[in-house]
């Protein structure tokens, strides 16, 4: 299997969104996982607007060319993941079913805006809502 490129976005500003994503690992075999932080202008989060994916709503895993976005994104990320230490072992039998991502995502999401709201983190609004600044 070729390497691809893996990169993996979101908000770095949610204590929570931020610990999940310095834990999570991928096989060696897929490449290297890059983290991008959301708030910062970049390509990805560009091509992340074009398509119409609200970054506050959900992280977006980007695997070669393709996009995975809120519940996919952290289904996939479980697939690709690597098995080594505790949290990765967890992180893959909670997510790896689609079913079970699909149901747990909003909730965690529900949790971050929570978070966010407490910590008066501003929205990245990367979609320019009007009036949606603030959590």
């Amino acid at each position: 299997m070729a390497r691809k490129e893996v990169l993996l976005i979101y908000d770095q500003e949610c204590p929570a969104c931020h610990a999940y994503c310095q834990v999570v690992n991928i096989r060696k075999s897929l490449g290297e996982l890059t983290i991008v932080d959301a708030r910062q202008p970049s390509k990805v989060m560009e091509e992340i607007t074009a398509q119409g994916l609200d970054i506050d709503q959900g992280m977006v895993l980007k695997l070669g060319d393709q996009l995975y976005y809120g519940a996919d994104a952290i289904h996939a990320l479980a697939l690709i993941g690597s098995r080594s230490g505790f949290l990765n072992r967890i992180n893959y039998w909670v997510f790896s079913s689609k079913q079970r991502s699909a149901v747990l995502y909003p909730i965690l999401r529900s949790l971050r805006n929570v978070l966010l709201k407490l910590l008066r983190k501003r929205k990245i609004n990367n979609l320019g809502a009007a009036g949606n600044d603030r959590f």
